[in-house]
């Protein structure tokens, strides 16, 4: 499988050349990194050429590295905070690519691929609705699994578990409103208390 995946790396540098910034290989799969003003023709590429026919897109996500090892001995992550990964599948050749493409912070704003994989519709629906990642050339970008009166984007690591608005019914107005969520925040750790004497000396527990 390595030997593979290094061949197809090996054709897709030569093919694309500076549209890929980075890839790498590992737990036997194949990543590719691309520029995002690149990421129409490099798709095109993947799909049309017969040394790759990715003719399929698995699944399609966004990725908020906000905050991203921050706690971790290297520090935090330096780089854009938001990514949209594209899992392709080749039938022909019976292999599969990860496809990463990083934004600007300033305008998450992305092309839509939707005119070569029919599946990215709700896909970058879906990426829209939870992270707030546009996609021009979308013919219907809207929610598809929060409500149309939602306010914010779920996924987005600074995006408050208790949400900013909330939903119910109004007897006087008779209809559905939205207000300022009304929830105290929490800190939904959980606490372990044992009694004294719970475990013996080597840490086992005593009967």
């Amino acid at each position: 499988m390595t030997a593979a995946l290094e061949t197809l790396q090996s054709n897709l540098s030569d093919k694309l050349g500076d549209a890929i910034t980075h890839s790498y290989i590992r737990l036997d799969e194949l990543t590719i990194e691309v520029a995002c003003d690149s990421l129409i023709d490099t798709c095109k590429v993947l799909r049309d050429d017969e040394r790759f026919a990715f003719e399929q897109l698995i699944d399609l996500c966004g990725v908020d590295y906000l905050d991203y090892r921050k706690e971790s001995a290297e520090g935090a992550r330096k780089g854009p905070r938001f990514a949209v990964v594209y899992n392709l599948l080749s039938l022909k050749h019976n292999h599969r690519i990860r496809m990463r493409v990083f934004l600007n912070d300033d305008a998450p704003v992305l092309s839509s691929v939707i005119n070569l994989w029919a599946t990215a519709n709700w896909f970058e629906r879906e990426t829209f609705d939870m992270f707030g990642i546009l996609f021009e050339g979308h013919p219907d970008l809207r929610r598809i699994l929060t409500d149309y009166g939602f306010v914010g984007h779920p996924f987005r690591k600074d995006f408050p578990l208790s949400g900013h608005v909330e939903m119910r019914y109004d007897p006087e107005q008779k209809r559905v409103i939205y207000q300022p969520v009304s929830i105290e925040p929490r800190n939904l750790v959980p606490r372990v208390i044992r009694e004294e004497g719970y475990a013996g000396k080597d840490g086992v527990g005593q009967e």
